[in-house]
């Protein structure tokens, strides 16, 4: 029974992300929520380890704030008793110049008494890191220029 509502509950949460409705997403949300999601904060500060409705409101927030539009596929769902993982194809249009990032991530969501209470995401965060700073990172690091 989980399973049939827990996946669609997830849907609905990603629905209100990414259409900027936060306040409705956290709703959906424990108040302990355990978010997870290993990158470079320097470079991508709404990734790391986030815990709690305002640490994860702010996260969010924060991609919103960096970000003038943003859309995502569902690739794959996965649900199995209080666990739903996504394969996402995620499209965010960069505020500061207009340029669009595309990158795929997967996502887990943990479920407690209907609400989710942990998200880890898994991004490749060299080619997303590559598409925020605009640089081919390969060449850099291989001592080639910069393209």
């Amino acid at each position: 029974m989980a399973e049939s509502l827990n996946r669609p509950r997830v849907l609905n949460l990603l629905d209100m992300v990414y259409a900027g409705d936060i306040d409705g997403a956290l709703a959906r949300c424990t108040e302990d929520i355990d978010y997870l999601a290993p990158a470079p904060i320097e470079i991508l500060p709404h990734m790391g380890h986030h815990r709690g409705r305002d640490a994860v409101r702010a996260q969010w927030q924060t991609v919103h704030d960096r970000h003038s539009q943003m859309r995502y596929e569902v690739r794959a769902i996965v649900a199995e008793g209080d666990t739903v993982a996504v394969h996402l194809r995620v499209f965010l249009t960069k505020r500061s110049n207009g340029r669009i990032m595309q990158f795929d991530t997967a996502m887990f969501f943990s479920f407690r008494d209907g609400r989710v209470s942990r998200i880890s995401q898994i991004i490749d965060t060299f080619d997303l890191v590559q598409q925020v700073l605009e640089r081919d990172l390969s060449a850099l690091l291989m001592g080639s220029p910069s393209l």
